[in-house]
């Protein structure tokens, strides 16, 4: 099988610890070099037997053996090695959130559509089955019509010094790093968008950035919603769906792979539970999604208009957060 030959623009965290190995692991793709602006490329690539390694992104960008490039750099740079990687040809899958807000998004969106490249924001989350089977269910009827929606991502980020999570410079925060998840997970399971957003965050002092935010949404088709994202307390990726008639829970929603890649979905109703076991490889699922999409010449099942929708909910709680109000979304 025809392979995507990819390169990683960084020797970030993510890189080493997911994706790389979910390369590895994909049928239709191979990571063929590693760039890096800090010194460590060729380190990392005799690690992970990576053919290339480079010094800089530009000379990995030049190089016409690369097909597509990874970008997991910190969010403040996300539109400009996107804009680069599509003036150079370069299929794009950057991580999430996809810039620091809708207009850069669309910007990017829209540059690589003139350019004639793939890109895709790197939600992996939503490659897992169990929220394909979730939908199924609500589809189905099970639990009534659906009234509201819950969802939360939290984890205590012990060191602050110097981590780029905390850099409101370099698009720091938790709603940035792991509310965008929850509301990206209450937008695509309900189906709909929000009409409004309330969002109340706890704002560091030192470092002025979210380390907690609390949200409240109306969706256009009469769905209400919560989320919940932090730095400041112990480790939640889940959801869950409330109907007339019953409600679903997704305990592992965001991070099944901390269980083996086994997701969960519970179903209540009537006093009676029912758990479905999904196991997959979400990391993998993701890569070979977009590596076939690229090989297809076809589009993404997670659009780019989808991505700028995103940044513009996320864009309306920071201004929810900063004004104090009621943000009305068009």
């Amino acid at each position: 099988m025809k392979k995507v030959r990819w390169g990683i623009l960084s020797t970030a965290k993510i890189a080493q610890k997911e994706l790389i190995p979910a390369f590895g692991r994909a049928k239709n793709a191979v990571v063929a070099g590693i760039a890096s602006s800090s010194g460590k490329a060729e380190e990392v690539a005799a690690q992970f037997n990576i053919a290339k390694s480079y010094t800089s992104y530009e000379e990995m960008l030049q190089d016409p053996e690369i097909d597509a490039v990874y970008i997991p750099l910190p969010n403040h740079l996300h539109k400009k090695w996107t804009i680069e990687a599509a003036n150079h040809g370069k299929h794009i899958l950057c991580e999430k959130p996809a810039s620091l807000n809708a207009e850069e998004t669309k910007e990017m969106v829209e540059f690589c559509k003139e350019k004639n490249v793939k890109f895709m924001e790197a939600f992996m989350y939503q490659f897992h089955p169990q929220h394909e089977r979730v939908r199924e269910i609500i589809k189905s009827g099970e639990i009534g019509e659906v009234k509201f929606m819950r969802a939360s991502f939290s984890f205590l980020l012990a060191q602050r010094d110097g981590n780029i999570k905390m850099d409101a410079n370099k698009g720091g925060g938790s709603l940035y790093d792991v509310g965008c998840y929850a509301i990206h997970a209450i937008r695509n399971i309900v189906g709909a968008e929000p009409v409004e957003v309330q969002v109340h965050a706890n704002m560091d002092s030192d470092y002025q950035v979210d380390t907690s935010a609390f949200g409240y949404m109306q969706m256009d088709n009469g769905v209400r919603a919560h989320f919940d994202c932090s730095f400041d307390m112990g480790f939640r990726a889940e959801y869950e769906v409330i109907g007339t008639e019953g409600q679903i829970k997704v305990p592992r929603a965001f991070r099944p792979d901390n269980h083996g890649g086994e997701g969960l979905v519970i179903v209540q109703k009537e006093g009676v539970t029912r758990e479905e076991k999904i196991v997959s490889d979400i990391y993998k699922a993701e890569v070979e999604h977009i590596s076939q999409v690229i090989l297809e010449d076809s589009e993404p099942s997670y659009t780019g208009e989808n991505a700028i929708q995103n940044m513009r909910v996320i864009e309306a709680c920071y201004q929810s957060v900063k004004t104090g109000t009621i943000i009305q979304l068009g």
